[in-house]
């Protein structure tokens, strides 16, 4: 905490600094991108020199010092901006107590960042910045054990799958009205079934996993290869995963999933299918437009 409140301290100062020039051009900048598919937000950070009053070679540890410190103040909204659930962002969380500035902080700290570096022209300074989404949705995870998925008591034949892949990639009815919408990601999606069961929400998750589910394109489960998919998905579904559609999107957000009943059942009526929705052994197939957002 001490890291982040003397960050924070010069963070102020940097900015105050940028706001004496007077230039709107002083101003470091910031774009960007969240990507789901990859659990990734990528950032990059520049900084005109000349409005600064920053020369060559003598300016350049102050040029660092400035583009550092204005990191955390320009990747916090798109960190608040997060959608966690149907209902909520992390500045939703934030707003009701259940997440603090520190913490948002610790996050924008534990990413990974490359060296500053000058453009060909030597006019601006810049480094790029890289988080975890995956960090920040185990950090969410207050449960200490996983509740039980659902059950039934008219259990029906399943085989035993290696994983869940639900294609959403389309728009779908909104449950309870006359409308359709393209489902859209976020941090804990819930899939319920057709008859408005819950089946999958985040409660059920170990806090061993490291995500809820993964989002990814269509083209990556129709791979030229016996299972059809990516590496990457293979190492989260296997090989003989259940392949389902989703039939609807629930909540005030298009996030939430509705699948069959029938489907539902192949999950739930046993003890190793069940075990793949604590496991977070799900994949999400999503329309690529909604997969990644640039910001700036």
């Amino acid at each position: 905490m001490q890291k982040i409140s003397v960050f924070l301290f010069i963070f102020l100062i940097s900015f105050t600094v940028f706001a004496q020039t007077g230039s709107q051009n002083a101003q470091p900048v910031i774009n960007g991108i969240v990507e789901w598919d990859t659990q990734r937000i990528n950032a990059q950070i520049s900084m005109n020199l000349a409005a600064n009053g920053i020369r060559l070679p003598a300016g350049r540890t102050r040029a660092e010092t400035l583009l550092q410190y204005a990191y955390v103040g320009l990747i916090r909204p798109n960190i608040m901006a997060l959608q966690v659930d149907s209902s909520s962002t992390i500045a939703d969380l934030i707003e009701r107590g259940d997440l603090s500035f520190p913490e948002i902080d610790a996050f924008v700290l534990a990413g990974t960042s490359t060296a500053p570096a000058l453009s060909p022209d030597m006019q601006y300074i810049s480094d790029s910045h890289s988080l975890s989404i995956s960090n920040i949705s185990s950090s969410l995870l207050r449960h200490s054990r996983p509740a039980p998925a659902a059950r039934t008591l008219n259990p029906v034949s399943s085989a035993q799958y290696t994983g869940i892949i639900i294609i959403a990639a389309e728009n779908l009815p909104v449950h309870g009205m006359r409308s359709s919408a393209l489902p859209i990601p976020c941090l804990f999606p819930k899939i319920w079934d057709s008859d408005m069961n819950i089946v999958y929400e985040r409660n059920m998750l170990e806090t061993t996993a490291s995500a809820m589910v993964k989002y990814s394109a269509m083209q990556n489960i129709f791979q030229n290869n016996p299972s059809g998919l990516t590496g990457e998905l293979q190492s989260i579904v296997g090989d003989r995963p259940l392949r389902l559609f989703a039939r609807g999107v629930f909540g005030i957000k298009p996030t939430d999933l509705i699948i069959d009943r029938s489907d539902a059942l192949l999950i739930i009526s046993s003890e190793e299918n069940r075990r793949l929705l604590s496991q977070g052994r799900v994949v999400i197939i999503l329309d690529d437009s909604v997969l990644r957002t640039e910001f700036n």
